[in-house]
């Protein structure tokens, strides 16, 4: 579940759906002296299951729109299809209840705006421009550093800066201890220092890139357990390449290993 996969029309249903619960809780006629909401049928009639009820579960298939897999279906009809259909359906039988009830209260007043507010969401939301862009934007990404050079602290995706008075040191160097005064980096006898890591290929730079559907990531030393899943509509840092379609990429939290499938993916 990807929370910026969701719309500031998405956003809208949302508050629509929780001003119908507070409004079915008011009173629903204005002229009892018992106080009596929509949950009380004798009062409200058909209101609970044709309004409120109604309403709830439009402004529920709306959004689960956004978390279920493309091309899900109920009885051969979308689930965005659906919830603008018991939207209308809701909001006109709001319009009649308003009209046929004579003495409306502040609950029947308020769920008649609510559902109507949903629907008209529910048939223009992907029309309006000011609907359609995300509810929570996407982290904007930090230029990533050429291969090989050194990131300044507080900079780079994941870097947590570096400690004060130490500078960092280049990808794939491991920093060697200071020599002695007067001797060299590298006396006789000595246990040679690790050879570094392996550089990629000489033309690749680390570039954002974000993944059309929700992908594996599998550690690199080949364990068939994936280790994190890159999710839609979140920028990740791909800091090498293997081969012609893998490439190690690192998570939000730091974590590293190899993306098998590269197919269709938006470089940042």
């Amino acid at each position: 579940m990807n929370i910026r996969s969701l719309t500031r029309g998405d956003g809208v249903v949302i508050g629509a759906a929780a001003l119908l619960f507070i409004a079915s809780l008011l009173d629903f006629h204005s002229a009892t002296l018992v106080s009596a909401n929509a949950w009380n049928t004798d009062f409200s009639g058909l209101a609970l299951p044709s309004v409120f009820l109604l309403g709830f579960i439009a402004a529920g298939l709306l959004v689960a729109t956004r978390f279920v897999p493309e091309g899900r279906k109920i009885a051969g009809l979308p689930l965005s299809a659906w919830g603008i259909v018991l939207a209308v359906s809701a909001a006109w039988s709001g319009l009649w209840t308003l009209i046929l009830n004579g003495s409306n209260g502040a609950g029947a007043i308020l769920g008649f705006l609510a559902v109507a507010v949903l629907a008209g969401v529910a048939l223009a939301g992907a029309k309006i421009p000011a609907l359609a862009g995300q509810l929570v934007p996407d982290p904007k990404p930090v230029a990533a550093p050429p291969y090989g050079g050194q990131p300044q602290p507080g900079a780079g995706y994941g870097y947590p800066g570096a400690p004060e008075g130490r500078q960092a040191q280049p990808y794939g160097n491991t920093p060697q201890p200071a020599p002695p005064y007067g001797g060299t980096p590298q006396d006789a006898g000595q246990t040679p220092a690790p050879t570094p890591e392996p550089a990629p290929a000489a033309d690749f730079s680390p570039f954002w890139f974000a993944v059309p559907v929700a992908r594996p990531l599998f550690a690199e030393d080949g364990s068939p357990n994936p280790i994190a899943e890159l999710a839609p509509g979140t920028w990740y840092l791909a800091v090498e390449q293997r081969g012609p379609a893998t490439l190690i990429a690192q998570t939000q939290d730091g974590r590293r290993g190899v993306l098998n499938d590269t197919s269709g993916i938006q470089r940042g």
